[in-house]
């Protein structure tokens, strides 16, 4: 008698994968995704308070805006996140063999970012020096800005067709942003009850949320090191130039960026951020990106010839282990993407152009009196933009997370770009006093809406140029981070994906300093009516790397 039962492995492997909305129901019996909202929460709320909210208290202080521009580049940290992620692909002692490789990092880090926010804390920038909170300011800024680094590795690795990298991006997303609820408007409206050196106190105490997620988090599994090997292209001596080439090039750009931080905090008249943009941002930005890129194109085009000593013994010089940490991801990434790196490129360093470039400047803007700015209470700012607005942008994630797991990654990408674009016109709209939104909002009677709800006018048109911008910024957010994460090889996840980030703040983080400068002389319409214009790039790369991504299916469809 024959024997027709298929094995239990067997009939597993015939049903079908969930799709679309099906995934969310299987996702969330997973720890992974709970975990994922967690550290998405951990990595948020430093970055909300020290790049927003700390502005605030700034504004409060009556600190110039040039000078909080130029504190705001802080944030170059997260700009230049690849030029120390290569450091997380080893374990850190002590804790490393408990914990495993990204679990002992994200202690360590979570750890330093609750002193750093003490730190912050004990600072006085009324009392006219504001070098204590700049270094409380900047090590915190590294250490989110690594923790992020961490994070995105564990995404990428962890992710599986049970818990796809879209709804990890997305869950992550939302974390990130109810973060933003707590360090937004819960920093604005606690200060008013234990004042700011508390508000900061608390939030070194909320850090204790990333650990509890580090804690739920699974370790991922660590990638074979053969992988890297495979990618140790060109002769040894060329891979040495390369690598002496890179790290100069990378410690000449870090060297410039910190004097001229320090010269313009420690000076009396601070040196112009925009003159110096001018004349070194684009010596910086070839500097970090462009040469490396070029290189490592440079050892694709010359071709695979493994080192023969490293064949025979099977060991690595530490020339060739600093060349697989930092070299081998972006070698992989240009042998992938070849010529079309320049489109990936593209893409990446415009997409998020339109928010970054303005947002140390939101709290300025919302409670400013002068340059178009709108003079609202800190009880009205936390409302409008970090309760309401934190709202809106939950559903803009909702919404891309929806997107992606219906109508695809790229369409998307694409919508996400051109509202993202549109919406700064909303902002420039209020900075000319609101001649459409207040139209609009009188002729649909929105304002009748609003009053019901005890809310005045100028709140009222903040809060609907808020609720566009929001939901287009986390939609494009969501969409954004699952196609970076798409894009990244789980074996260098953790600088390839470190290098996208970077790329996608660096353009916007060094415009800051002149920026702030345009606002003093010019006020802030002009500044939305950039982003807006900037906007614009990233439609038109979407669309090229849409028919890229298009021509790369076909051909693998073809290859079988």
């Amino acid at each position: 008698m024959t024997d027709n039962k298929t094995p239990a492995a067997e009939v597993a492997a015939l049903q079908p994968a969930p799709r679309g909305m099906g995934v969310l129901k299987a996702a969330f019996r997973e720890r992974r995704t709970l975990a994922m909202l967690l550290l998405g929460f951990s990595a948020g709320l430093p970055f909300a308070m020290l790049i927003g909210t700390l502005n605030a208290w700034l504004t409060e202080e009556e600190i110039p805006v040039a000078t909080i521009g130029i504190l705001s580049w802080i944030g170059l940290f997260g700009a230049f996140r690849f030029l120390w992620s290569p450091a997380v692909s080893w374990t850190p002692p002590l804790i490393g063999k408990r914990f495993g490789r990204r679990r002992s990092w994200l202690i360590v880090l979570q750890i330093t970012i609750a002193i750093a926010l003490g730190l912050v804390a004990l600072s006085h920038p009324s009392a006219g020096t504001l070098a204590p909170l700049a270094m409380g300011a900047a090590l915190g800024a590294f250490a989110f800005a690594t923790q992020d680094i961490v994070i995105d590795a564990w995404r990428i690795e962890v992710a599986d067709e049970t818990t796809p990298i879209d709804l990890l991006s997305t869950i992550y997303q939302l974390g990130y942003r109810t973060a933003a609820l707590t360090g937004g408007a819960g920093a604005l409206l606690l200060a008013s009850a234990i004042g700011w050196p508390g508000v900061f106190v608390v939030g070194g105490l909320l850090m204790g949320v990333g650990i509890l997620g580090t804690l739920i988090a699974p370790e991922p599994e660590p990638t074979s090191r053969s992988a890297v090997a495979r990618e140790r292209r060109g002769s040894p001596r060329m891979r040495l130039i390369v690598l002496v080439a890179t790290l100069t090039a990378w410690a000449w750009a870090a060297f410039m960026l910190v004097r001229f931080m320090v010269t313009a905090l420690t000076t009396s008249p601070a040196p112009s951020a925009g003159s110096f943009t001018a004349a070194w941002g684009p010596w910086i930005v070839g500097a970090t990106v462009v040469l490396p890129a070029v290189l490592a194109g440079l050892i694709v085009w010359k071709g695979s010839a493994p080192a023969a000593a490293t064949e025979a013994t099977g060991r690595s010089s530490f020339a060739d282990t600093l060349y697989d940490a930092i070299l081998a991801p972006l070698v992989e990434l240009m042998g992938r993407l070849g010529w079309g790196a320049v489109i990936v490129l593209g893409l990446i360093l415009t997409y998020r152009i339109t928010d970054g470039v303005w947002g140390p400047f939101a709290f300025p803007f919302y409670m400013g009196d002068s340059g178009g700015a709108l003079g609202h209470t800190n009880a009205e700012v936390a409302l409008a933009s970090k309760t309401f607005g934190v709202f809106m942008t939950i559903a803009g994630i909702a919404l891309g997370g929806w997107a992606l797991l219906v109508i695809g990654r790229m369409w998307s990408l694409l919508i996400g770009a051109i509202l993202s674009a549109a919406t700064n016109l909303l902002m420039m709209d209020l900075a000319m006093g609101a001649p459409v939104i207040g139209g609009f909002m009188q002729s649909t009677r929105l304002y009748d809406l609003f009053g019901a709800f005890q809310i005045g006018e100028p709140l009222a048109r903040l809060m609907l140029a808020i609720a566009g911008e929001n939901i287009a910024g986390g939609f494009a957010g969501a969409a954004f981070v699952a196609y970076l994460s798409a894009l990244s090889n789980k074996t260098f996840g953790a600088v390839q994906f470190a290098v996208f980030i970077s790329l996608a703040l660096l353009i916007g983080t060094l415009g800051r300093g002149a920026l702030g400068e345009l606002v003093d002389a010019q006020g802030y319409a002009p500044m939305f009516a950039i982003a807006a214009w900037l906007g614009l790039l990233a439609v038109g790369f979407c669309v090229l790397e849409w028919v890229r991504d298009a021509a790369e299916r076909r051909k693998a469809a073809a290859r079988g």
